[in-house]
Parts: C-alpha cells; sequence; structure tokens
C-alpha cells in the first residue's frame, strides 16, 4: 500500500491506461477520482476499484473545458481533502492526414484535447498540490514525437505529444520548490481501444513502408504491450521510490521506438 493517504486525478480514467493507472492506484491505497466524458466507463472503472476494496469517485468533465475542469477539481478536493497525484492521460489521436490535406478544424481539435487539456489539467491542479507541499505529476506522451517520426500523417498528434515533454522538462524546474515532481511515460503500441479515436487518411502519400521479420517491438516479438505495464510505471513515479526523479520521459516500448 505505496500510496496509502494519498489522492489522486486521472484523466481519461474510462479505459485503456487511464483505468489501468487509477485501478493500480487504488489498489496501493490512494483515493482516486476517475476523470473523463463517458459516465458509463468512468462507473465501471470506480466499480471495479470499490470491489476490490479501494476509493474512488467518477468526475464528469472534458479536460479542454476549463469550467468543467475547475469544478472536477474542486470536486475532488472537497471529497477526500487534498490532491497529490495527478496522471494526465487524456488524449486522442485525432486525424492523421498529408500536411495538405489536415483540415484547420481537424488540427485544431487535435490540440485541443491533447495540449489544452494537458495546460488545464495541470493550471487546474498544481494549485491544490502547492498547498499540501507537492505532490507527483504524470503526462502521457507517447514514442511519437519524441524517438518515433514515421507514424504516416501524424504530424498534429505527434507535435502535442513532444510539446508535452517539452512542459515535463520546463515545469520540472518551475515546480521543484514546490516539492511537485513531474515526469512523462511515453508508450509505445499498447493493447487500447485508442486506435478508435484515430483517423488515417491517404496513408500512402506519407508512409514510408518497412517490414521487421520478428516484429517492431524487439522485447515481445511484435506483441503490443498491455495498459498495466504503462500504469506500474506510473505507480512507481507517482511514489516515494522516484522521490529524486523529475523532468524525466520513460519509454514503455518494449524498444519499439529504437527501431524507428
Amino acid at each position: 500500500m505505496e500510496l496509502q493517504a494519498r489522492v489522486a486525478l486521472v484523466t481519461g480514467g474510462g479505459s485503456g491506461i487511464g483505468k489501468a493507472t487509477a485501478v493500480t492506484l487504488a489498489r496501493e491505497g490512494a483515493k482516486v477520482g476517475v476523470l473523463g466524458r463517458t459516465r458509463s466507463e468512468l462507473d465501471e472503472t470506480v466499480a471495479e476499484i470499490t470491489s476490490r476494496g479501494g476509493t474512488a469517485i467518477a468526475l464528469d468533465a472534458d479536460v479542454a473545458d476549463e469550467t468543467a475542469m475547475r469544478a472536477a477539481v474542486e470536486k475532488i478536493v472537497e471529497t477526500y481533502g487534498r490532491l497529490d497525484i495527478v496522471v494526465a492521460n487524456a488524449g486522442i489521436n485525432g486525424v492523421w492526414a498529408p500536411i495538405d490535406d489536415l483540415k484547420p478544424e481537424e488540427w485544431d481539435q487535435t490540440i485541443r484535447v491533447n495540449l489544452r487539456g494537458t495546460y488545464l489539467t495541470l493550471n487546474t491542479t498544481v494549485p491544490h498540490m502547492k498547498a499540501h507541499g507537492g505532490g507527483s505529476i504524470i503526462i502521457v506522451s507517447s514514442i511519437n514525437g519524441n524517438r518515433t517520426f514515421t507514424s504516416p500523417g501524424a504530424t498534429a498528434y505527434s507535435a502535442t505529444k513532444a510539446a508535452q515533454v517539452a512542459i515535463v522538462q520546463q515545469l520540472a524546474v518551475e515546480l521543484g520548490r514546490h516539492k511537485i515532481r513531474i515526469n512523462a511515460v511515453c508508450p509505445g503500441k499498447i493493447d487500447t481501444d485508442i486506435q478508435d479515436n484515430t483517423h488515417i487518411r491517404d496513408e500512402d502519400e506519407t508512409a514510408v513502408p518497412v517490414e521487421w521479420s520478428e516484429g517492431d517491438i524487439p522485447l515481445t516479438e511484435g506483441t503490443a504491450g498491455a495498459s498495466v505495464d504503462v500504469a506500474d510505471v506510473i505507480l512507481f513515479l507517482a511514489s516515494h521510490r522516484a522521490r529524486h526523479v523529475t523532468g524525466v520521459p520513460i519509454f514503455v516500448d518494449g524498444g519499439q521506438s529504437l527501431l524507428r
């Protein structure tokens, strides 16, 4: 129970990496606010946590909506009295298309969710972490935009993921005096439903075909990682074991990005 008496907020907590993270943090004793837009998914995550003896509440909010985010953060603080851990996981792949075909509104939507959403998550939570003497922030970025630049048409997505790592490194210095650590995890191919919000157009114009005879993930011979593989790294970063770790992107990809 490494996180006993800690309070954690996990955005995008209704599925995939967010759900696995919420369950993992609760298992280690944290009280968890599970934030997202799909109430049925949030309720499922909360039910799974409580069925195992954990504590959690569902928080309905679009991470890019300032009013909704402020209300959600106030609710978790009012409910549990503090905020120690923030996992900024919510995001979309968006539209992947050639740059001259990518529509301004498609670009804006990816930026809105992935970057404005990350900004608002930090903007609304950091004051509470300062007030309670520190904490740990983990941003879920990606190998895309940081080590990998071969995903066809993923310009907007890659830009947001690179920016998230830049935010981590910038804020590690700014927030250090407040005893707030901030790090990023950069997953590779993970078995989640994020492909459901990925829209690839004219892939043949941007893709550079490469074949790996033994798969493109060296550690697993091509098998995608599981959400819990990322959640366990987030648990480490959230815990006291990572007390001297800040401003660091950790790649959770089985070596995938080293091939690209």
